[in-house]
Protein backbone atom coordinates (compact mmCIF):
# COMPACT_ATOMS: atom_id res chain seq x y z
CA UNK A 1 0.00 0.00 0.00
CA UNK A 2 1.46 3.50 -0.86
CA UNK A 3 1.96 6.05 1.52
CA UNK A 4 -1.20 8.05 2.16
CA UNK A 5 -1.16 11.83 1.72
CA UNK A 6 -3.12 13.47 4.73
CA UNK A 7 -4.34 17.10 4.90
CA UNK A 8 -3.16 18.72 8.43
CA UNK A 9 -6.05 21.13 9.58
CA UNK A 10 -4.54 22.00 12.77
CA UNK A 11 -1.98 21.35 15.77
CA UNK A 12 -2.46 19.03 19.01
CA UNK A 13 -1.05 19.58 22.33
CA UNK A 14 1.99 17.21 22.54
CA UNK A 15 3.12 19.41 19.18
CA UNK A 16 1.78 17.08 16.57
CA UNK A 17 -0.84 18.31 13.02
CA UNK A 18 -3.96 16.58 13.36
CA UNK A 19 -5.29 15.32 9.84
CA UNK A 20 -7.56 12.31 8.96
CA UNK A 21 -6.65 8.92 7.31
CA UNK A 22 -10.09 6.67 6.35
CA UNK A 23 -12.00 8.34 8.97
CA UNK A 24 -9.20 7.66 11.75
CA UNK A 25 -7.43 10.93 13.18
CA UNK A 26 -3.99 10.87 12.21
CA UNK A 27 -1.14 12.72 14.24
CA UNK A 28 2.16 13.56 12.47
CA UNK A 29 5.05 15.49 14.04
CA UNK A 30 6.69 18.19 12.13
CA UNK A 31 3.64 19.43 10.34
CA UNK A 32 1.68 22.71 9.96
CA UNK A 33 -1.89 23.41 9.43
CA UNK A 34 -2.42 23.74 5.70
CA UNK A 35 0.05 21.43 4.80
CA UNK A 36 -0.44 18.20 2.14
CA UNK A 37 1.76 15.86 3.96
CA UNK A 38 2.73 12.49 2.78
CA UNK A 39 2.88 10.22 5.81
CA UNK A 40 4.01 6.75 6.86
CA UNK A 41 2.19 5.39 9.64
CA UNK A 42 3.96 4.26 12.45
CA UNK A 43 1.25 2.97 15.37
CA UNK A 44 -2.45 2.17 14.53
CA UNK A 45 -4.89 2.04 17.19
CA UNK A 46 -8.73 1.18 16.75
CA UNK A 47 -9.46 5.07 16.78
CA UNK A 48 -6.30 6.94 15.61
CA UNK A 49 -3.14 6.45 14.25
CA UNK A 50 0.26 7.85 14.27
CA UNK A 51 2.64 8.88 11.29
CA UNK A 52 6.04 10.41 10.53
CA UNK A 53 6.42 12.79 7.81
CA UNK A 54 7.63 11.38 4.10
CA UNK A 55 7.07 14.25 1.77
CA UNK A 56 5.80 17.46 1.77
CA UNK A 57 3.57 17.32 -1.16
CA UNK A 58 2.21 21.07 -0.95
CA UNK A 59 3.86 22.92 2.21
CA UNK A 60 1.48 25.30 3.80
CA UNK A 61 1.44 29.37 3.01
CA UNK A 62 2.50 29.20 6.82
CA UNK A 63 5.78 27.60 6.53
CA UNK A 64 9.05 29.93 7.71
CA UNK A 65 12.50 28.40 7.38
CA UNK A 66 13.17 27.18 10.96
CA UNK A 67 15.88 29.42 13.14
CA UNK A 68 17.82 26.55 14.22
CA UNK A 69 20.16 24.02 11.98
CA UNK A 70 19.32 20.76 14.10
CA UNK A 71 15.46 21.19 13.81
CA UNK A 72 13.79 17.98 13.54
CA UNK A 73 16.38 15.87 14.79
CA UNK A 74 16.73 17.97 18.02
CA UNK A 75 14.12 16.85 20.29
CA UNK A 76 13.77 20.21 21.97
CA UNK A 77 11.27 22.39 20.09
CA UNK A 78 8.37 21.38 17.73
CA UNK A 79 7.04 24.49 15.70
CA UNK A 80 10.09 26.75 14.66
CA UNK A 81 8.35 26.01 11.08
CA UNK A 82 5.59 28.16 12.07
CA UNK A 83 5.50 32.12 12.75
CA UNK A 84 4.82 33.28 16.42
CA UNK A 85 1.95 34.79 16.28
CA UNK A 86 0.41 31.25 14.85
CA UNK A 87 2.13 29.00 17.69
CA UNK A 88 0.11 31.65 20.02
CA UNK A 89 -3.25 30.75 18.24
CA UNK A 90 -2.79 27.21 17.63
CA UNK A 91 -1.70 27.48 21.71
CA UNK A 92 -5.04 29.25 23.10
CA UNK A 93 -7.16 27.17 20.91
CA UNK A 94 -5.48 23.73 21.97
CA UNK A 95 -5.76 25.44 25.45
CA UNK A 96 -9.47 26.51 25.69
CA UNK A 97 -9.93 22.90 23.87
CA UNK A 98 -8.53 21.29 26.59
CA UNK A 99 -10.12 23.22 29.42
CA UNK A 100 -13.72 22.76 27.63
CA UNK A 101 -13.65 18.99 26.58
CA UNK A 102 -12.27 17.69 29.91
CA UNK A 103 -12.73 20.48 32.49
CA UNK A 104 -16.54 21.01 31.09
CA UNK A 105 -14.76 25.49 31.17
CA UNK A 106 -16.41 27.63 29.07
CA UNK A 107 -14.72 28.60 26.28
CA UNK A 108 -15.08 32.57 27.06
CA UNK A 109 -13.70 32.04 30.19
CA UNK A 110 -10.60 31.53 28.51
CA UNK A 111 -8.33 34.72 27.69
CA UNK A 112 -5.94 35.11 25.09
CA UNK A 113 -2.46 33.64 25.64
CA UNK A 114 0.14 36.14 27.25
CA UNK A 115 2.51 36.10 24.64
CA UNK A 116 6.11 36.51 25.41
CA UNK A 117 8.26 39.37 25.20
CA UNK A 118 10.98 37.14 23.61
CA UNK A 119 10.33 34.16 21.35
CA UNK A 120 14.06 33.23 21.14
CA UNK A 121 16.92 33.34 23.75
CA UNK A 122 14.56 33.54 26.49
CA UNK A 123 15.84 30.27 28.57
CA UNK A 124 17.51 31.41 31.75
CA UNK A 125 18.76 27.08 32.20
CA UNK A 126 19.08 24.05 30.17
CA UNK A 127 20.04 20.00 30.68
CA UNK A 128 23.07 19.78 27.84
CA UNK A 129 23.72 16.10 27.17
CA UNK A 130 26.74 14.91 27.05
CA UNK A 131 28.08 11.76 24.75
CA UNK A 132 31.41 11.01 22.57
CA UNK A 133 30.59 9.45 19.02
CA UNK A 134 33.63 8.05 17.05
CA UNK A 135 36.00 9.85 19.96
CA UNK A 136 34.11 13.21 19.12
CA UNK A 137 32.47 14.95 21.95
CA UNK A 138 28.72 15.64 21.73
CA UNK A 139 27.09 18.82 23.22
CA UNK A 140 23.53 18.86 22.77
CA UNK A 141 19.72 17.91 23.38
CA UNK A 142 18.55 14.24 22.62
CA UNK A 143 16.81 13.42 19.18
CA UNK A 144 13.38 12.53 19.63
CA UNK A 145 12.29 9.97 21.09
CA UNK A 146 15.64 8.73 21.63
CA UNK A 147 19.04 8.76 24.21
CA UNK A 148 20.78 9.74 20.88
CA UNK A 149 22.50 13.64 21.65
CA UNK A 150 22.41 15.75 18.06
CA UNK A 151 25.01 18.07 18.88
CA UNK A 152 24.08 21.71 18.62
CA UNK A 153 27.14 23.16 17.72
CA UNK A 154 27.60 26.72 18.76
CA UNK A 155 24.25 26.80 21.31
CA UNK A 156 20.43 26.35 21.24
CA UNK A 157 18.94 29.38 20.08
CA UNK A 158 16.21 29.24 23.23
CA UNK A 159 18.75 29.78 25.39
CA UNK A 160 19.97 33.24 26.76
CA UNK A 161 23.51 34.23 24.89
CA UNK A 162 25.46 33.30 28.81
CA UNK A 163 24.33 29.92 28.73
CA UNK A 164 25.29 29.69 24.99
CA UNK A 165 28.96 31.00 26.00
CA UNK A 166 29.18 28.66 29.72
CA UNK A 167 28.44 25.77 26.81
CA UNK A 168 31.21 26.55 24.84
CA UNK A 169 33.33 26.86 27.71
CA UNK A 170 32.62 23.20 28.64
CA UNK A 171 33.17 21.58 24.90
CA UNK A 172 36.30 22.69 25.57
CA UNK A 173 37.20 21.95 28.97
CA UNK A 174 35.35 18.50 29.19
CA UNK A 175 37.70 16.11 26.54
CA UNK A 176 40.60 17.02 29.36
CA UNK A 177 38.65 15.95 31.88
CA UNK A 178 39.27 12.74 33.94
CA UNK A 179 36.75 9.69 32.98
CA UNK A 180 34.67 12.25 30.20
CA UNK A 181 32.59 8.75 29.45
CA UNK A 182 30.99 9.11 32.81
CA UNK A 183 29.97 12.33 32.13
CA UNK A 184 26.72 12.56 31.24
CA UNK A 185 24.66 15.58 31.33
CA UNK A 186 25.36 19.36 32.42
CA UNK A 187 23.18 21.44 33.82
CA UNK A 188 23.07 25.56 33.29
CA UNK A 189 21.48 28.37 34.86
CA UNK A 190 21.82 31.55 35.51
CA UNK A 191 20.24 34.49 37.43
CA UNK A 192 19.04 37.70 35.71
CA UNK A 193 21.96 39.47 36.71
CA UNK A 194 23.55 36.53 34.23
CA UNK A 195 25.46 35.01 36.76
CA UNK A 196 25.99 31.52 36.10
CA UNK A 197 25.82 27.81 37.57
CA UNK A 198 26.71 24.83 36.33
CA UNK A 199 25.90 21.25 37.83
CA UNK A 200 28.38 18.19 36.41
CA UNK A 201 26.57 15.21 36.35
CA UNK A 202 28.99 11.50 36.31
CA UNK A 203 28.20 7.95 36.77
CA UNK A 204 31.14 8.04 39.30
CA UNK A 205 34.64 9.59 40.07
CA UNK A 206 33.31 12.18 41.90
CA UNK A 207 36.10 13.36 43.84
CA UNK A 208 38.53 13.76 41.18
CA UNK A 209 36.27 15.77 38.72
CA UNK A 210 35.64 18.07 41.72
CA UNK A 211 39.18 18.56 42.20
CA UNK A 212 39.55 18.89 38.78
CA UNK A 213 37.09 21.41 37.69
CA UNK A 214 38.98 23.70 41.02
CA UNK A 215 41.95 23.74 39.28
CA UNK A 216 40.40 24.94 35.70
CA UNK A 217 38.34 27.21 37.19
CA UNK A 218 39.74 30.07 34.84
CA UNK A 219 38.90 28.00 31.78
CA UNK A 220 35.33 28.25 32.86
CA UNK A 221 35.19 32.34 33.00
CA UNK A 222 31.93 32.71 32.44
CA UNK A 223 30.49 30.31 35.25
CA UNK A 224 30.40 31.82 38.59
CA UNK A 225 29.95 28.13 40.39
CA UNK A 226 30.06 24.56 39.91
CA UNK A 227 29.04 21.28 41.61
CA UNK A 228 29.20 17.72 40.71
CA UNK A 229 26.63 15.03 41.11
CA UNK A 230 28.32 11.94 40.73
CA UNK A 231 26.93 7.82 41.85
CA UNK A 232 23.59 7.43 42.21
CA UNK A 233 23.01 9.34 45.41
CA UNK A 234 23.34 12.33 43.37
CA UNK A 235 24.56 14.63 46.26
CA UNK A 236 25.96 17.77 44.88
CA UNK A 237 29.24 18.96 45.69
CA UNK A 238 31.13 22.22 45.16
CA UNK A 239 33.77 22.62 43.14
CA UNK A 240 34.24 25.92 43.35
CA UNK A 241 31.82 29.31 43.68
CA UNK A 242 28.52 30.78 44.29
CA UNK A 243 25.36 28.24 45.39
CA UNK A 244 22.70 30.46 44.37
CA UNK A 245 20.81 32.48 42.12
CA UNK A 246 18.58 35.44 41.89
CA UNK A 247 16.34 37.19 39.95
CA UNK A 248 14.26 40.34 40.90
CA UNK A 249 10.19 40.48 41.06
CA UNK A 250 10.03 44.38 40.36
CA UNK A 251 7.74 46.76 42.35
CA UNK A 252 5.95 47.40 39.72
CA UNK A 253 4.19 43.83 39.34
CA UNK A 254 1.52 45.00 41.80
CA UNK A 255 0.41 47.80 43.16
CA UNK A 256 1.15 48.98 46.34
CA UNK A 257 4.53 46.35 46.25
CA UNK A 258 8.32 47.03 46.42
CA UNK A 259 10.72 45.45 45.09
CA UNK A 260 12.01 41.77 45.56
CA UNK A 261 15.19 39.70 45.10
CA UNK A 262 14.47 36.14 45.30
CA UNK A 263 17.36 33.47 45.57
CA UNK A 264 17.41 29.56 44.71
CA UNK A 265 19.71 27.30 45.54
CA UNK A 266 21.73 25.00 43.09
CA UNK A 267 19.55 21.97 41.62
CA UNK A 268 16.71 24.12 43.32
CA UNK A 269 13.39 24.62 40.83
CA UNK A 270 12.87 28.39 38.82
CA UNK A 271 10.76 29.11 35.62
CA UNK A 272 12.53 29.30 32.73
CA UNK A 273 11.24 32.04 31.94
CA UNK A 274 12.23 35.14 33.73
CA UNK A 275 10.09 37.73 32.24
CA UNK A 276 6.94 35.53 31.39
CA UNK A 277 8.03 34.22 35.05
CA UNK A 278 6.63 37.88 36.09
CA UNK A 279 3.69 37.65 33.96
CA UNK A 280 2.37 34.85 36.38
CA UNK A 281 3.13 36.67 39.11
CA UNK A 282 1.26 39.88 37.81
CA UNK A 283 -1.62 38.31 36.87
CA UNK A 284 -2.14 35.91 40.68
CA UNK A 285 -1.26 39.16 42.53
CA UNK A 286 -3.94 41.29 40.84
CA UNK A 287 -6.30 38.30 40.88
CA UNK A 288 -5.56 37.78 44.36
CA UNK A 289 -7.18 41.16 45.32
CA UNK A 290 -5.52 41.27 48.53
CA UNK A 291 -6.57 43.46 51.30
CA UNK A 292 -4.26 43.25 54.07
CA UNK A 293 -6.38 41.07 55.77
CA UNK A 294 -6.42 37.67 54.27
CA UNK A 295 -4.79 34.36 55.29
CA UNK A 296 -3.47 32.65 52.09
CA UNK A 297 -2.01 29.37 51.95
CA UNK A 298 0.66 28.36 48.74
CA UNK A 299 0.58 24.46 47.62
CA UNK A 300 4.40 23.82 45.87
CA UNK A 301 5.33 27.13 46.89
CA UNK A 302 9.54 26.25 45.86
CA UNK A 303 10.92 29.12 47.11
CA UNK A 304 8.71 31.59 47.55
CA UNK A 305 8.05 32.95 44.10
CA UNK A 306 4.43 33.43 44.50
CA UNK A 307 4.04 33.66 48.41
CA UNK A 308 6.42 36.49 48.79
CA UNK A 309 4.99 38.72 46.70
CA UNK A 310 1.38 37.90 47.75
CA UNK A 311 2.28 38.33 51.39
CA UNK A 312 3.27 42.15 50.49
CA UNK A 313 -0.64 43.11 50.59
CA UNK A 314 -1.95 39.77 52.81
CA UNK A 315 -2.26 39.36 56.70
CA UNK A 316 -0.08 36.15 56.74
CA UNK A 317 1.16 33.64 53.94
CA UNK A 318 1.73 29.58 54.85
CA UNK A 319 3.67 28.34 52.17
CA UNK A 320 4.16 24.22 51.71
CA UNK A 321 6.66 22.26 49.96
CA UNK A 322 8.21 18.74 49.87
CA UNK A 323 11.37 19.83 48.43
CA UNK A 324 13.50 20.46 51.35
CA UNK A 325 16.40 22.80 50.03
CA UNK A 326 13.38 24.82 48.29
CA UNK A 327 11.36 25.69 51.62
CA UNK A 328 15.14 26.73 53.21
CA UNK A 329 15.12 29.24 50.09
CA UNK A 330 11.97 30.48 50.78
CA UNK A 331 12.89 31.27 54.36
CA UNK A 332 16.25 33.02 53.59
CA UNK A 333 13.90 34.92 50.82
CA UNK A 334 11.51 36.18 53.37
CA UNK A 335 14.21 37.51 55.69
CA UNK A 336 16.61 38.73 53.10
CA UNK A 337 13.42 41.08 51.81
CA UNK A 338 11.94 41.80 55.52
CA UNK A 339 9.30 39.67 55.15
CA UNK A 340 7.32 38.52 58.58
CA UNK A 341 4.15 37.56 57.97
CA UNK A 342 5.54 34.46 55.68
CA UNK A 343 6.13 30.97 57.16
CA UNK A 344 6.90 27.96 55.04
CA UNK A 345 7.09 24.27 55.93
CA UNK A 346 8.21 20.99 54.51
CA UNK A 347 6.07 18.91 53.81
CA UNK A 348 3.78 16.51 50.99
CA UNK A 349 0.98 18.95 49.67
CA UNK A 350 -1.52 16.49 49.56
CA UNK A 351 -0.77 14.79 52.98
CA UNK A 352 -0.61 18.89 54.45
CA UNK A 353 -3.92 19.86 52.97
CA UNK A 354 -5.19 16.89 54.82
CA UNK A 355 -3.64 18.10 57.76
CA UNK A 356 -4.71 20.89 57.43
CA UNK A 357 -8.29 20.21 56.53
CA UNK A 358 -8.37 17.68 59.80
CA UNK A 359 -7.56 20.71 62.14
CA UNK A 360 -10.56 23.20 60.46
CA UNK A 361 -8.57 25.92 59.31
CA UNK A 362 -9.70 28.51 57.21
CA UNK A 363 -8.03 30.32 54.64
CA UNK A 364 -9.09 33.19 52.20
CA UNK A 365 -7.14 32.67 49.28
CA UNK A 366 -5.11 29.23 48.33
CA UNK A 367 -2.84 29.17 45.29
CA UNK A 368 -1.17 26.01 44.12
CA UNK A 369 1.41 25.46 41.54
CA UNK A 370 1.86 22.15 41.05
CA UNK A 371 4.13 19.70 38.77
CA UNK A 372 2.78 17.97 35.79
CA UNK A 373 1.11 15.58 37.45
CA UNK A 374 -1.65 17.91 38.93
CA UNK A 375 -3.14 18.10 42.33
CA UNK A 376 -3.62 15.09 44.29
CA UNK A 377 -5.58 16.57 46.86
CA UNK A 378 -7.79 18.98 44.54
CA UNK A 379 -10.86 18.06 45.58
CA UNK A 380 -10.12 18.37 49.08
CA UNK A 381 -9.21 22.21 48.69
CA UNK A 382 -12.59 22.87 49.36
CA UNK A 383 -11.97 21.66 53.23
CA UNK A 384 -10.48 24.51 53.79
CA UNK A 385 -13.16 26.76 52.62
CA UNK A 386 -11.11 29.59 50.50
CA UNK A 387 -13.31 32.12 48.62
CA UNK A 388 -11.10 32.15 45.77
CA UNK A 389 -8.17 29.53 44.33
CA UNK A 390 -5.44 30.38 41.80
CA UNK A 391 -4.24 27.61 40.27
CA UNK A 392 -1.10 27.85 38.41
CA UNK A 393 -0.59 24.55 35.49
CA UNK A 394 2.34 23.53 33.30
CA UNK A 395 0.02 20.86 31.73
CA UNK A 396 -3.69 22.12 30.39
CA UNK A 397 -4.56 18.21 30.95
CA UNK A 398 -4.34 17.61 34.53
CA UNK A 399 -5.33 21.19 35.06
CA UNK A 400 -8.49 20.78 33.33
CA UNK A 401 -9.29 17.29 35.50
CA UNK A 402 -8.42 19.35 38.84
CA UNK A 403 -10.79 21.96 37.43
CA UNK A 404 -13.96 19.20 37.01
CA UNK A 405 -13.08 17.70 40.25
CA UNK A 406 -12.88 21.38 41.82
CA UNK A 407 -16.34 22.95 40.26
CA UNK A 408 -17.73 19.49 41.89
CA UNK A 409 -17.03 21.20 44.76
CA UNK A 410 -18.30 24.21 45.22
CA UNK A 411 -15.96 26.40 42.87
CA UNK A 412 -16.63 27.57 39.86
CA UNK A 413 -14.08 28.86 36.60
CA UNK A 414 -13.95 32.54 36.61
CA UNK A 415 -11.16 33.21 33.79
CA UNK A 416 -7.71 31.56 33.28
CA UNK A 417 -5.27 33.32 31.47
CA UNK A 418 -2.38 31.25 29.08
CA UNK A 419 0.65 32.06 29.39
CA UNK A 420 3.66 31.28 26.80
CA UNK A 421 6.74 30.25 28.74
CA UNK A 422 7.65 28.18 26.14
CA UNK A 423 7.80 29.75 22.29
CA UNK A 424 8.79 27.27 19.63
CA UNK A 425 7.33 24.15 21.88
CA UNK A 426 3.64 22.93 22.30
CA UNK A 427 4.39 23.61 26.39
CA UNK A 428 1.95 26.41 28.12
CA UNK A 429 1.48 27.73 31.58
CA UNK A 430 -0.90 28.83 32.70
CA UNK A 431 -2.81 31.18 35.66
CA UNK A 432 -6.69 29.95 36.55
CA UNK A 433 -8.98 31.83 39.11
CA UNK A 434 -12.05 30.03 40.79
CA UNK A 435 -14.43 31.64 43.17
CA UNK A 436 -16.54 29.53 45.29
CA UNK A 437 -19.93 29.39 44.65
Amino acid sequence: MADPVVAIESLCYGGAGFGRVDGKACFVPFTAPGDRARIRVVKEKRSFVEAELVELVEPSPLRIAPNCAVFGQCGGCDWQFLPYREQLQQKGAIFADTLARIGKVPRDKVLPVAASPADYGYRSRVQVKVASRAGRLQLGFFRTGSHDVVDFGAGCPLAQPPLNRMSAEFRALLPTLPQLEWIHQVDLSIGDDGQGIAIVHSRGGGNALVERLARDRARLPSVAGVFVSAGRKGELERAFGIDALTYRVPAEITPGSRDLELRFGRGGFSQVNYRQNLELIRTACAWAELTGQERVLDLYCGNGNLSLPLALNAAQVLGIEGYGPSIADAVANAEHNGIVNATFQVSDAAQAVRRLVKRKERFDLVVLDPPRGGAEAAAELAGLAPQKIIYVSCDPATLARDLASLCNNGYQVTRSQPVDMFPQTYHLESVTELVRI
